[in-house]
This record gives structure tokens, sequence and C-alpha cells, in this order.
């Protein structure tokens, strides 16, 4: 089996601009998704979209060279379609459209993985938006495989690729199923047969090496999408690329968390600094036991040169500071 293309996925609230700066830097991820850009029935100036997708100003790539596709959100097919063509002025990798999303806030006012009940609607919006932007730039979809079970998983998926979407990328578990395991990647293998035609993304469960080899094994897919697993586990893409002959160990991740360290302060507020820190070492923990030791120690803490200090010792988080350009008064 050969190894799988690799892509990134979209998570809203965690997996910004900064967290795909460095995922991305890690190692081979062929292509990021952004986080969703709510459309509900106003054309969004394009300061929204350069905020939600700052590589938007640098060609749409990451810092490490790696192509942003950004993702829409809504139910509306000429509004969304009206967002598109402005959002593709600014020049994307393409255009994602989320019909997967779980969230009762967005479910609930017809957007994400609701609209799987409604294959006619989603072919409406894909068609919209397929029109909207220029033949040249890819429309793809990310869907899960139902809403309260996987019976529409095939009008769904045909819907998409008879709207124009070049590919889907299929979260192989229900709305009703969440992040619960298993996800049921065998179920992709069964939309591969019936759209022979149509580029199809595994995605969902993706922790370990292994999982990678049993998910492209059942789902027939040769390429993956990586989402919790490799906010865990950022060496989790190159692992996967070389077979497991590449690893990232606990030092060479202490030095993305000082960059991210860095790429927070420079961003945002310094009070937000901690709460961000501290959300990825909650992943981390999960593959470092450095990263659980971490946590445990600063879970309490809550000004940055405690937690900078805590995490990377005391030079080199003044360093860290420093090279922020902050003053000793405001280093906190």
């Amino acid at each position: 089996m050969t190894a799988p293309r690799l892509l990134l996925a979209p998570m809203e609230g965690l997996l910004d601009f900064v967290l795909r700066d460095m995922l991305t830097r890690a190692g081979a991820i062929e292509r990021c998704v952004s986080e969703f850009i709510r459309v509900t029935d106003t054309l969004l100036p394009e300061r929204v979209f350069h905020r939600i997708v700052p590589e938007l100003r640098a060609g749409a790539l990451t810092p490490a060279g790696v192509p942003v596709r950004a993702q829409l959100l809504g139910s509306d097919p000429a509004c969304l379609a009206d967002n598109a063509a402005r959002l593709a002025g600014l020049g994307p990798a393409g255009i994602d459209l989320n019909f997967g999303c779980p969230a009762k806030v967005v479910n609930r006012h017809g957007g994400g993985a609701a609209l799987l009940d409604q294959p006619e609607l989603m072919w409406r919006i894909v068609s919209a938006v397929r029109r909207a932007v220029p033949a040249s730039m890819p429309v793809s979809a990310k869907m899960r495989l139902g809403v309260d079970d996987d019976a529409q998983a095939l009008d769904a998926a045909r819907a998409a690729a008879e709207g124009g979407a070049c590919e889907i990328v299929v979260h192989a578990r229900t709305k009703a199923q969440g992040y619960k395991p298993p996800a049921y990647w065998d179920r992709i293998a069964g939309l591969r047969q019936a759209l022979p035609g149509l580029s199809i993304v595994a995605n969902g469960e993706i922790w370990t090496l292994d999982d990678a080899r049993r998910c492209q094994q059942a789902s027939g897919c040769d390429a993956l999408m990586l989402g919790r697993g490799i906010v865990a586990d950022p060496g989790l893409a190159i692992a996967i690329a070389s077979g497991g002959g590449r690893q990232l160990d606990w030092p060479a991740v202490l030095d993305l968390l000082a960059d991210f360290w860095l790429l927070v302060g420079r961003h945002f507020e310094p009070g937000y600094r901690a709460g961000r820190l501290k959300q990825w070492l909650q992943f981390l923990r999960q593959r470092h036991p450095e990263a659980a030791e971490a946590y445990l120690r600063l879970r309490t803490v809550t000004d940055s040169r405690g937690i900078a200090s805590g995490l990377f010792g005391d030079a080199r988080a003044q360093a860290l500071e420093q090279a922020l350009g902050l003053p000793p008064e405001l280093r906190r």
C-alpha cells in the first residue's frame, strides 16, 4: 500500500492560522482547510476572510509553503455564491463547503451536518458556488455519513459531486455519533465504488500510523485528512508518510511550542496566550508524557510569565519574551 496524500482538517476554535503554521512546519501535509467562515444573509467584507484566513495575504500558503483552502458554512445558495465570488478574488487555494459540522449551534440554523438530510439543497449550494467562482478554482466539500444514520450518505455525496465538487472529504461518522469511536471507514469504500470518478478523502479517528493504514485499507482512499490526531501528535503526518521511519520527539515538539508561544504573543492579546498554550498541551498529553506532566504542573497558572518559565525554563522564557519586543513591565 502506497503512502497516502495527507491533508490538514478544519477545526473550529482550535486549528487556526497559528496552529496550521506549526503543524505544516512539521512536514508531510499537502494541503490545509481553514476553520469555517460563517455565511448568513450578508456579503462579508474582505477583512473577515483575511481575519480567519490570513494566509490569503501570502498567496494562500502557510509559512512552510502549504496551500490553504478556505471553508464556507451556510445554507443559502445565493448568499454562499456571492461570498464565494468575493473570496475567490482574494486567491485561496480553493473553496471548501461545510456539510459536516455537528455542533448544535450550527445545526439549529440549518448549517453543517444538518444539510445532509437535504441532498437537493446541497446540490443547489455546490452548484451555485461552482458557477460563482472561476473554473480553475477547486470547489470541494466536507461531509459526514449522515445526521442520525447513514441512509442518505450516497445521496448526499452524489449531490455534492453532481453540483460540481471536485473532491469530497468524508468524516466516517454521523452527526449523532459526533466524535465517539469508532469511525466507519468501510462505509467510505461504498461511496467510492458508487462514485468512481470522484476524489474522496477519508477522515475520522486517525491517531496513529496503524490507524492510518487501517483507514486506508478499509476505505480504499489514497488521501487522508488528519484532525485531532495530528494536534495530539505533530509528527503524525511524517510518521505516516515515512511508514514509521520518522517521528518527532519531545524536544522537537517543545521547539514547536516555543514558536507557537511567540506567534500567539504577536497576534493576540497577552491574556489569551496561556489558554491557547494549555489547549494545545491538553491534546499533546495524549501522546507525550512530558506534555501531560507539564499540563498538570501549569493548569492553575494564569500569567504568561509563569507559563513560559514553567514550560521552557527561565532562560528560554526570557529569550522568548525579548523576541516579542515587549518592555520588561509588559512581559507577563
